[in-house]
């Protein structure tokens, strides 16, 4: 097994939407509840800290080496991406140095089912994080070096 540490840096605001439940108040309307709630979609620790979760960074690195689809040399058609969805492990979350309750939020007209396409729209709230607190995580993994050596080839050409 091999070990990576990888720093991730933001090019574009990140927002979470974790998923929650809590209750209605009496009488509150949706547009109340949104604006009263919004903030329990971020990934939040026990003292208020915002992270990225790390199981966040290994789909996205697998998802990645699926999308450039780069073969493993001497293994014919052969792709990186079902060592990166089975040998990666992301092990730690990667805190963005943002508490919580200093997270500003931002209302998106969104499918009212949370499917792309969906019938019937409604806004709703979502944390919104700037690119510039976004970066590192640790990840670990047995062809990560070979992948990463893949991608500068393919960068420097």
């Amino acid at each position: 097994m091999k070990t990576v540490i990888a720093t991730v840096e933001g090019v574009s605001p990140y927002s979470q939407s974790k998923s929650y439940e809590v209750d209605k108040l009496q009488g509150e309307g949706p547009d109340d509840y949104e604006r009263r709630t919004w903030r329990n979609r971020l990934h939040v620790n026990d003292k208020g800290q915002v992270f990225i979760p790390p199981m966040g960074y290994k789909n996205a690195l697998a998802e990645t080496a699926k999308f450039l689809s780069i073969s493993i040399p001497g293994k014919g058609k052969s792709t990186y991406t079902k060592h990166f969805e089975a040998g990666v492990l992301a092990v730690e979350p990667a805190y963005l140095g943002v508490e919580g309750k200093d997270v500003q939020c931002e209302r998106l007209f969104v499918p009212s089912d949370g499917r792309p396409g969906g019938g019937k729209r409604v806004y709703k709230y979502f944390p919104v994080i700037p690119a510039d607190n976004i970066s590192g995580s640790a990840v670990s993994g047995r062809k990560i070096a070979d992948f990463m050596g893949g991608i500068r080839s393919r960068i420097s050409r």
